[in-house]
């Protein structure tokens, strides 16, 4: 039996980041969390997908709360996205939530596609 200890995944979301996510969800009679997911696909071979979820707490789910906001990852995504920050931009281009993700080797130009 092993007495490795597993360390904590690490993801960040920024104050700008859980504001909106609060600001959404305080519209949202049917959902009290955002999920953020990785799945196949896109033109960088990974995306990232934001849902909208109510009482979806998975047992091995990466919760994360601030600012009354909460952000859900699941045990699969956080292994692609571990180191990352989730940042909400507000900009002349628009706005969007953005993801810095430090195993990202290549992102196309849209910022929801990524490559490993």
């Amino acid at each position: 039996m092993s007495t490795e200890t597993l360390e904590k995944p690490d993801f960040e979301v920024t104050d700008a980041a859980f504001a909106r996510i609060a600001q959404i969800l305080a519209k949202e009679d049917a959902a009290d969390s955002l999920r953020v997911s990785v799945e196949g696909g896109g033109c960088s071979g990974f995306s990232y997908k934001y849902d909208l979820v109510s009482d979806d707490r998975q047992p091995d789910d990466l919760v994360i709360e601030g600012e009354g906001a909460t952000v859900l990852i699941d045990s699969l995504s956080i292994q692609y996205m571990d180191g990352s920050k989730l940042d909400f931009v507000d900009d002349l281009m628009g706005q969007s939530f953005q993801i810095s993700n430090p195993h990202a080797v290549a992102n196309c130009g849209c910022g929801t596609s990524f490559s490993i």
